[in-house]
């Protein structure tokens, strides 16, 4: 028996080394006026990952991600995981200071940045982080790299006979990246991924959502977002379908995409599916290829779901719910099931185990609520240096994922609440206490809970609930400017409700329940 370590190698790097050399010219990445074929990008990724190890770039080191999408992003993230380098990516609307925290916890000493957020990043960087390089990435529009930064068309343009990449000495259990979630607490999380639990992902991804090797995906929702990275960039590597690359998610520019590349495959949260149906655009562009479309991040509003399907009707839906924690995909609602069970996150995935339960662990009733959690090998290994939070979310052998939610006597969870008191807008996912400590630094602020009420464009709109001390005056105005000056634009409050009290139970317990059935009309019919 032979136990030479390329044997029986599954990592992201071996998927598209077999992708290439199965379909080697067959398109694969398009991104503005590149269009590499699956053996193009795998020779760019080989060069780009020989020139970062001439860097010094060693396995296990960290790397920083902040850009837009891009070509040079997708080359960036499989070169990294060739050579066995840690992915952090960051969320480009985070401010400096959130963006620098990541950062330093992660240990990053390499920051990979675009043109377009060359500022945030150098403004990051000098938040007590390691960071000593910048690596200059390409955009969807040209760019010319600064000289301070390693440019990644010198770097992808390595001579592999002077400086070979070199072969990977590790397996699918080591760590692929480190992905940060926002939880309760102000400070984010970052969950620890391994290439094997992404690539179990990309399985139940490929299965559950009948993915082919004949797709052609849009891939224009953040890469830095585990969604368009993990659940659809990364099964389109593995099976070879050819993927269009754009960092603009407006109606203006993927409505031609769609026609032009005669896409059949496309993931958009809600918000953004109905910014599409809403545009004057859409009548005027042919997307009869639309075969498969994707939403996630939040619920889809039903009388949406009937126009998509009057409107675009030879398309499918499938309803995606998960976690960063999962890699992200934990549960699917198919299309079949969509106007049967309307606003049900599906069953679970075909490498997903997932129960409904109380505090004791014990199952819920059908229609009780009760908290969601799972058993895969798609999990996170835990959190980086974080082991309390770590024993907690794994608490009773089971991952915790913090979603309440109720299950039928058919098996389908519906998602009803977030113990985690996690805001979805926009696609986006907001702590609510991060806002409230952020108001409570207010001046003249006595009390407040934030919370998300149904919005006709964010499906979610973070809106804060007040209580002002006796004899101030604020005005709605002012608590956003001051949150505006504090937060990520996304995460600033779309609305401000002042009342004199916040509803409590008898041990003190602020019940946000109740204030979201006060106000749910505050921003009119969702």
């Amino acid at each position: 028996m032979s136990n030479h370590p390329a044997l029986r190698r599954q990592t992201l790097a071996d998927l598209l080394h077999r992708t290439a050399a199965r379909l080697p010219n067959k398109p694969g990445i398009l991104c503005g006026d590149t269009c590499w074929t699956w053996a193009q990008f795998d020779a760019v990724v080989s060069r780009l990952a020989a020139g970062l190890h001439a860097q010094g770039l060693a396995k296990g080191e960290h790397v920083g991600v902040l850009a837009r999408n891009s070509h040079g992003f997708a080359a960036l993230r499989f070169a990294l995981a060739r050579l066995g380098a840690v992915m952090v990516p960051v969320n480009f609307m985070l401010n400096a200071d959130e963006a620098g925290y990541i950062l330093r916890h992660a240990g990053v000493k390499l920051l990979a940045m675009d043109s377009g957020l060359a500022a945030l990043g150098r403004e990051a960087a000098l938040r007590d982080t390691q960071i000593s390089r910048f690596l200059w990435l390409p955009s969807e529009e040209p760019s010319t790299c600064p000289a301070d930064c390693l440019d990644f068309k010198v770097l992808a343009a390595t001579d592999l006979a002077q400086s070979p990449c070199p072969e990977p000495d590790f397996n699918g259990q080591h760590l692929l990246q480190i992905v940060y979630t926002s939880g309760t607490e102000s400070l984010p999380k970052g969950a620890m991924l391994t290439h094997s639990a992404v690539i179990d992902q990309y399985v139940s991804c490929i299965v559950e959502g009948e993915m082919a090797e004949s797709d052609t995906v849009l891939h224009a929702l953040p890469l830095y977002h585990c969604a368009q990275l993990d659940v659809f960039l990364g099964p389109s590597v593995y099976l070879g379908s050819t993927s269009v690359i754009t960092a603009k998610p407006t109606p203006e520019n993927l409505l031609p995409l769609v026609a032009r590349h005669r896409i059949s495959q496309f993931f958009l949260p809600p918000t953004v599916w109905i910014g599409l149906l809403r545009s004057p655009l859409f009548e005027l562009h042919d997307l009869s290829s639309l075969r498969k479309g994707y939403y996630g991040a939040s619920i889809m509003p039903v009388a949406v779901m009937r126009e998509l399907i009057e409107r675009i009707p030879q398309m499918r839906l499938w309803n995606f719910y998960g976690q960063t924690e999962i890699a992200p995909l934990a549960t699917v609602l198919k299309p079949e099931d969509q106007l049967r069970k309307p606003g049900s996150a599906g069953r679970p995935a075909i490498n997903v185990e997932t129960r409904v339960v109380d505090d004791q662990m014990n199952d819920v009733r059908v229609g009780e609520v009760g908290e969601i959690v799972h058993r895969s090998p798609q999990l996170l290994l835990g959190y980086f240096h974080d082991p309390e939070r770590t024993a907690a979310a794994f608490e009773g052998g089971w991952f915790h994922s913090g979603d309440l939610g109720v299950i039928d006597d058919e098996g389908y969870i519906s998602v009803v609440d977030r113990k985690k008191d996690m805001i979805k807008t926009g696609g986006e996912n907001v702590a609510s206490r991060e806002v409230e400590e952020a108001l409570y630094r207010l001046a003249g602020v006595s009390e407040v809970a934030v919370i998300g009420l149904p919005h006709p464009r964010w499906i979610e709109a973070v809106t804060a609930v007040v209580v002002l001390k006796p004899g101030v005056l604020l005005d709605e105005a002012a608590v956003i400017a001051h949150c505006a000056g504090q937060l990520a634009h996304f995460k600033v409050p779309k609305g401000v409700v002042f009342v004199d009290a916040l509803p409590k139970n008898p041990s003190g317990k602020l019940l946000k329940r109740d204030l979201r059935l006060r106000f749910e009309g505050q921003f009119g019919p969702a």
